[in-house]
């Protein structure tokens, strides 16, 4: 098939300007005020958001979190929330931190790089009369002691980081001896980052351009990195276990408000004849999301 030799060829080729942990520029610092300006700008989700009062703002929201993307619920297990210390990295809109909450953690925590995501889920907690230590952080250098939470979650987060790899290991050291981490970083050969090259590599007369770049690039914020699964491994090597699958996501398929940054007349023609059915039956690997669940 067309996109498997599309994953050989761009495995193999010379990657000139290869974007990963090690090769972050001196400036660090200054992408991570990149990120963070991109991410306090609008909150990922917010263009979900609508409502009259703000209780419906938030509900649709959630509505069209969970529909849109219906396997978070399986791949978090919000209910093992109970009698633990949670925490959650990147809170957003805080839909997900609230299924947290309404599960009875011990202890519920969570940070974000933006004081507007902050805002965003303090507010929604208080509206349905819920708690949690919500406060403004770095991924990299988590405000806890060692072996504070049973139960670590991020989902989408910490592939924007400028250091995923110390972010990585931030988790493993806040976790106990056998708690869990229940992590999503985007999958480096998906069906997104096949489409993303072909428009800013293929077509842009550049077909020697990395995935890297592009996902760098072209991805949501500026330093946007994807995994293939080796290197997921490499970086959760830490842990005592580690289970990885791939999901097909809304970039994959191009559901819900995916492609925002690329609209146009194209991406409105591959809306309605993009072969969903097929895709998840015969691409079910390439998907955007790599779930990863390691046990300390």
């Amino acid at each position: 098939m067309m996109l498997f030799s599309l994953e050989s060829a761009l495995e193999d080729q010379a990657d000139e300007r290869k974007r990963t942990d090690m090769a972050v520029p001196a400036a660090g610092e200054d992408l991570k005020q990149q990120v963070k300006e991109f991410w306090n700008r609008r909150s990922c989700g917010e263009v979900y958001a609508d409502g009259d009062s703000e209780m419906d703002y938030y509900e649709s929201h959630r509505r069209a979190r969970f529909e849109l993307e219906p396997y978070i619920a399986g791949f978090a297990r919000f209910e093992e929330a109970r009698g633990k210390d949670v925490l959650e990295i990147g809170v957003g809109m805080g839909a997900d931190h609230v299924e947290w909450a309404r599960y009875g953690p011990k202890s519920l925590s969570g940070i974000d790089m933006t004081p507007r995501a902050v805002e965003h889920t303090a507010r929604r907690l208080r509206l349905y009369g819920l708690h949690s230590d919500v406060r403004v952080a770095d991924a990299e250098a988590l405000p806890f002691p060692d072996r504070s939470f049973d139960l670590v979650y991020s989902f989408g987060v910490l592939h924007h980081s400028p250091h995923t790899a110390q972010a990585v290991n931030e988790v493993h050291r806040v976790l106990r001896p056998g708690g869990t981490a229940r992590i999503m970083i985007y999958h480096k050969y998906s069906l997104t980052g096949y489409m993303l090259w072909a428009r800013y590599a293929l077509l842009a007369g550049k077909p020697f351009r990395s995935l890297d770049e592009i996902y760098w690039n072209h991805l949501e914020s500026v330093g946007t990195k994807a995994y293939t699964v080796a290197a997921a491994r490499e970086m959760f090597s830490a842990f005592s276990r580690v289970g990885i699958r791939i999901q097909l996501a809304l970039g994959d398929l191009l559901q819900g408000a995916a492609g925002q940054r690329h609209q146009g007349p194209a991406l409105s023609l591959a809306r309605k004849i993009w072969p969903r059915r097929l895709l998840k039956a015969l691409f079910k690997n390439h998907g955007l999301d790599m779930m990863i669940e390691a046990i300390k």
